[in-house]
């Protein structure tokens, strides 16, 4: 049941990401809000860290944990700050949750770990669906409102890419590095690749004591002790279980952007989403009616 408890609590904290990024980004801009999240994340997550004496295995592998920082925080929270600028955080959570299908192709092209047959349908299941999104975002006006919704759809698809391919780059190449380590000095390394591009745009107008309320708790909250609960779910039930979190997040970002925001929520949102849910649950091997996932 403490498991339950703590698989709902991740959700809910990654769910309520969506609606604080919405507080914040408007008046941050993408970069510093990336830039911050990470840097209250990594104040959150060094105590930590030092405490339990991993920091010797942080300071040796510090290039690839670099890299995670790149390609699973910096990237993807850049993407995703610029994107709640113009889609709401509903929305974006339902593209959130086909991460797990970039990572099964990432894990195919790269690591030749070959899906079998019923991962193929869960693949393009739900790549389907995250077209069906796209094309439903793109439209087939050239309004600015419609070019801009676009791009905020293909920066959360860039999003799930980094984090596909961030998944993969650990196991290949951080297997047996104390897992708290990795996300301290990812979070750290992340703050770093941003700094730059955050104070370039750092905003004229100081942002307002609620921007700032939010991208605190996004980043001590919704980074800093989420990263502690799923690592403590991987620890307790394995990647594969902790990894239905993404079946939940989207049900709490709509919900949180449906009562604090009025956000809405579009048939199409919902048909897309389900397609893309269980496209996900055949491509991550969750769920496998009748089909035998044959791997070699």
């Amino acid at each position: 049941m403490g498991q339950v408890a703590e698989l709902l609590a991740l959700a809910a904290l990654w769910g309520a990401s969506f609606l604080f990024m919405r507080l914040s980004a408007h008046e941050f801009g993408a970069a510093p809000l990336a830039a911050v999240r990470v840097l209250l994340a990594t104040l959150a997550l060094l105590p930590i860290v030092l405490m339990q004496g991993q920091w010797p295995a942080l300071r040796q592998q510090w290039r690839p944990i670099a890299v995670v920082g790149l390609v699973n925080s910096a990237i993807p929270f850049l993407a995703y700050g610029y994107a709640m600028i113009w889609i709401t955080g509903g929305l974006a959570s339902v593209f959130n949750a086909s991460t797990p299908l970039w990572g099964a192709l990432i894990a195919w092209l790269w690591l030749h770990d070959r899906p079998g047959r019923a991962r193929v349908t869960g693949l393009a299941l739900g790549f389907g669906g995250v077209l069906w999104l796209l094309a439903d975002k793109a439209g087939m006006r050239a309004t600015g409102d419609a070019t801009h919704a676009s791009w905020a759809a293909l920066a959360c698809v860039l999003a799930t890419i980094g984090y596909g391919f961030g998944a993969n780059y650990t196991k290949r190449y951080l297997a047996g590095v104390p897992p708290m380590a990795v996300a301290a000095g990812s979070q750290m390394a992340a703050a770093a690749w941003l700094l730059v591009p955050a104070l370039m745009t750092w905003p004229v107008v100081q942002p307002t004591p609620v921007a700032w309320a939010a991208v605190g708790v996004l980043g001590v909250a919704c980074t800093g002790l989420a990263y502690l609960l799923y690592f403590r779910l991987i620890a307790h039930v394995g990647p594969a279980r902790a990894m239905t979190v993404t079946y939940l997040i989207p049900v709490f970002a709509m919900g949180w952007g449906g009562i604090f925001l009025e956000e809405a929520v579009t048939p199409v949102m919902l048909a897309a989403g389900s397609v893309i849910l269980l496209g996900t649950a055949l491509a991550a091997g969750l769920w496998t009616p009748g089909l035998k996932s044959q791997r070699t």
